[in-house]
């Protein structure tokens, strides 16, 4: 497939849930091909959820073959753990996409929300909206989570071939060479 054409899954990860949409591009316009969340309530070990995350994420690859991955890069809030939890949550599913070698984006929320609305502060409900009114999806889920891995994929779309801030991983030895502090060395 070329730039013209090709499948882009979004995702938000989650320890509680995680959203993701996948997008069809094709002659410079965008059709859903799905949108749905994982629910991770239910798991009471962060391990477990962990693994979910791992496999559904592995099971959409093997299902859609996407092109790109774009991925919602974690917001630095005060509690700690929270923060912790979700790094890991991304971390896992950014795995899964290098482990399939498939090229991945992270994008801040200001950043999603920004290509989506044109407003870097907009609230789920208004990113929601506006996915709405370019008949990506007609009703608007219960829960915005789906629509926020929506957005970023539909992000990724508005900002490819445009210089950006956002870190773009190809596979494990990109990852490496743009990471070096994170290597540990023994």
């Amino acid at each position: 497939m070329s730039l013209k054409d090709q499948i882009i899954l979004g995702i938000d990860p989650g320890t509680t849930i995680m959203g993701f949409g996948l997008i069809h591009v094709s002659n410079g316009s965008m059709q859903l091909i799905q949108l749905h969340e994982l629910q991770l309530k239910k798991y009471t070990d962060h391990y477990a959820k962990l693994h979910k995350i791992f496999n559904t994420t592995i099971a959409l690859i093997d299902e859609f073959h996407p092109d790109q991955i774009a991925i919602e890069a974690p917001f630095f809030g005060k509690n700690v753990q929270s923060m912790l939890k979700l790094g890991r949550a991304q971390g896992v599913a950014m795995a899964a996409g290098l482990s399939r070698e498939i090229p991945i984006t992270e994008y801040s929320p200001k950043k999603i929300k920004m290509a989506i609305t044109g407003n870097g502060n907009a609230t789920k409900e208004q990113v929601a909206k506006m996915l709405q009114s370019l008949s990506l999806i007609k009703d608007i889920p219960k829960n915005l989570d789906a629509t926020d891995g929506l957005a970023a994929a539909v992000c990724h779309f508005y900002n490819q071939g445009r210089p950006q801030g956002s870190k773009t991983y190809t596979g494990w030895e990109a990852f490496i060479s743009q990471n070096p502090k994170k290597i540990k060395s023994g």
